[in-house]
């Protein structure tokens, strides 16, 4: 049996790097599925295109499925099939900084990310649990990730908020190093498949399908070198700088930001809950069992 699904791209991000080499390796292809990938450049897009049918399912931020839920619980968007599980964000400065700690940031001035609100909420979050009242915080937060960076290397910005494989290019030409990793908060829940539900049922076997696809895919992503898994994802990337993606590759993946298997740990999503109600992003949340559709990955793996 073959199965036809077109599937939403939120944006183009290498800690996405999994779905990319799914897509390449012919995983999906190997169990029966023909994916149409639809490109994506605004991630808060993605979701309106599963919700009008554009799309059959998307991979995206769990977090605007509880934004979602939380402006109407009768929301029809459930989750599966996890992939990013880590904060794939950095904090870098200039100049090495071995002991630096959250609560540092009281004396500076932080570029924060505003392409996209969960890095912010993540580490306001943490900024608090470490004692410092994140509101306290000195923040740019009009300026995007590329701006931040400028300003880093030119020394007229503190520290910066950033993705991969901005902060290991910085490293490697010498105008910054990462001096926090925001995946050593633990599991939190960044990137998934999502889908309406009775898109889910009523095309279960394909989407299972694809959680095998993806399980192969992830098993491979684990034993691969990362020059390996840069060759294989270079397709989806222009001017690819391979020695920057190559250290991004290797450091996400001794982060563990990347999942070893599609199954959805329920810590992870309990973390980001926490983060989004603490930043008063929303005020309640339908939990795993509203949101998870679990049952889709459990089938699919057995």
């Amino acid at each position: 049996m073959s199965f036809q699904i077109a599937l939403q791209e939120p944006f183009r991000a290498l800690f996405y790097a999994p779905f990319y080499a799914a897509l390449a390796r012919g995983d999906y292809a190997a169990e029966g599925v023909e994916v149409r990938l639809l490109p994506g450049t605004v991630p808060s897009l993605a979701k309106d295109s599963v919700l009008d049918g554009t799309a059959d399912l998307a991979w995206g931020g769990p977090m605007r499925l509880l934004l979602a839920h939380d402006k109407d619980p009768g929301c029809p968007l459930r989750l599966f099939g996890a992939v990013v599980m880590g904060d794939p964000f950095f904090l870098i400065g200039r100049g090495e900084r071995p002991g630096f700690r959250l609560t540092d940031l009281a004396t500076m001035t932080l570029g924060s990310v505003s392409e996209v609100p969960t890095p912010w909420w993540c580490l306001q979050d943490d900024i608090r649990r470490a004692g410092l009242d994140p509101d306290t915080v000195a923040r740019v937060t009009d300026r995007s990730m590329a701006e931040n960076a400028a300003a880093v290397a030119a020394g007229t910005l503190d520290v910066a908020q950033v993705f991969e494989p901005i902060a290991s290019a910085m490293e490697i030409a010498g105008t910054a190093r990462a001096w926090h990793a925001q995946a050593s908060r633990g599991p939190t829940s960044y990137t998934a498949f999502y889908g309406r539900a009775d898109v889910i049922a009523a095309k279960r076997p394909g989407f299972e399908a694809m959680v095998r696809g993806l399980a192969a895919t992830l098993r491979w992503f684990a034993a691969a070198s990362p020059r390996d898994i840069t060759t294989t994802i270079r397709p989806f990337f222009e001017d690819l700088d391979e020695a920057a993606a190559m250290r991004a590759i290797g450091r996400y993946r001794d982060l563990g930001v990347w999942t070893a298997t599609p199954r959805f740990p329920r810590e992870a999503l309990e973390r980001l809950e926490t983060a989004m109600l603490s930043a008063g992003a929303i005020s309640r949340t339908p939990g795993y069992g509203g949101l998870v559709a679990e049952e889709v990955t459990e089938a699919a793996l057995g």
